[in-house]
């Protein structure tokens, strides 16, 4: 059997506010691990939103869109797969709820302040969101649990992205 086939996969969860850097991150991440040769997939939340277009953004909704990602991010890991996911998901027990489905879990608390969250906003969401246009927004009028125990925690606002992919790389050396 090729090492490809022996893989043991593992799930990077990249959490974090919008304009956090996390599907930065994310894109960095995966194309190092696919470039050694690795079984990697990427899910993102951005994306995935397109896929499953009804998912609204109640508590409810949100829990029900990241244990359903987390699923599927649990079976790839089953498969041997190394994936790398990049949500928002605002609540410790719906990551509680992947990270249970996991056997290898990593969660990575991409880590930013509000302040530079809405002042990064390159989608224009932090101003809708408080010009009321957009509604339960995280960090604005919807709380984001940040995690207690994180296995790797970034903070944008002080490391460069060359810096946090560094600091993760390193955490992975084992796995890889």
């Amino acid at each position: 059997m090729s090492e490809n086939n022996t893989q043991k996969g593992f799930v990077l969860w990249l959490t974090g506010l919008s304009g956090a850097g996390k599907s930065t991150l994310a894109e960095i991440l995966f194309e190092k691990l696919a470039a050694t040769g690795k079984k990697c997939e990427q899910l993102d939340g951005d994306i995935l939103r397109g896929v499953f277009p009804n998912t609204g953004f109640s508590k409810a909704a949100r829990d029900e869109h990241i244990r359903r990602v987390g699923f599927l991010a649990s079976r790839l890991e089953h498969h041997g797969v190394i994936v790398v996911a990049s949500f928002i998901s605002p609540y410790r027990e719906s990551r509680g709820f992947v990270r249970n489905l996991c056997d290898n879990f990593i969660e990575i608390h991409v880590k930013a302040s509000l302040d530079e969250c809405k002042r990064r906003d390159v989608k224009g969401l932090y101003k809708k969101a408080l010009a009321g246009e957009i509604k339960e927004f995280t960090g604005i009028d919807d709380p984001y649990e940040s995690p207690e125990n994180a296995e790797i925690v970034v903070n944008t606002d002080t490391q460069s992205v060359d810096e946090s992919i560094s600091q993760i790389m390193e955490y992975l050396k084992p796995y890889l």
